[in-house]
């Protein structure tokens, strides 16, 4: 009986992070032809997050997160000491469940979004299931979804994603699976924060 305990608790867990990546983790099957053309005037148009960093910054990050994702909260953690060159669009998705989108919504109904993600984020990587979903209305639910529609109508399969115009090139940069900030500085073109 034990044993068919411990393999549910692993299939749940799997299951749990299937759509949350790691960059650094070898990548699996060969990823699927987008859907539709990934460009950043459509994700400024149809997305719905908050801003962290100067809103006046004229280099933007948009970040695709779940809020159940702990590669999302590491990815967090390691875009803040790069906000003073950017301006990064935290973008809530539902790719993991219906706690996800709650928890999206949450955060997008908040006075203060970055406080509310936070602390969504450092329960996250405590292994303590994320914030408590309050405040939520079915037009922020709605934008999570419509969010998430977005990610995938792009063809993307994992969170954290994220897409930026290169600070030096003017390439679009897009990067499924979080990075250590030295690596996300680099992808971006931004420079390395000072040690």
């Amino acid at each position: 009986m034990k044993l068919f305990q411990i393999a549910g608790v692993l299939l749940a867990a799997a299951l749990l992070l299937s759509g949350c990546k790691d960059a650094s983790a070898p990548a699996g099957s060969a990823k699927t032809a987008a859907k539709a053309p990934v460009t950043t005037t459509a994700i400024e148009a149809e997305a719905k997050g908050f801003v962290v960093g100067s809103p006046m910054a004229t280099r933007t990050v948009y970040v695709f997160f779940d809020p159940q994702c702990p590669h999302c909260a590491v990815l967090w953690q390691a875009a803040k000491p790069l906000k003073s060159q950017a301006k990064f669009v935290w973008i809530p998705v539902g790719f993991i469940g219906e706690t996800s989108v709650n928890q999206g919504a949450t955060i997008l109904a908040a006075k203060d979004p970055i406080a509310k993600m936070e602390e969504n984020e450092a329960s996250v990587l405590a292994k303590t299931g994320g914030i408590s979903a309050e405040g939520v209305t079915d037009e922020l639910k709605q934008a999570v979804k419509k969010n998430t529609a977005l990610l995938t109508r792009f063809g993307f399969e994992s969170v954290p994603t994220f897409v930026a115009l290169h600070a030096q090139t003017g390439a679009l940069v897009t990067n499924e699976g979080s990075l250590p900030t030295a690596e996300l500085a680099a992808k971006l073109g931004l420079q390395p924060p000072a040690q």
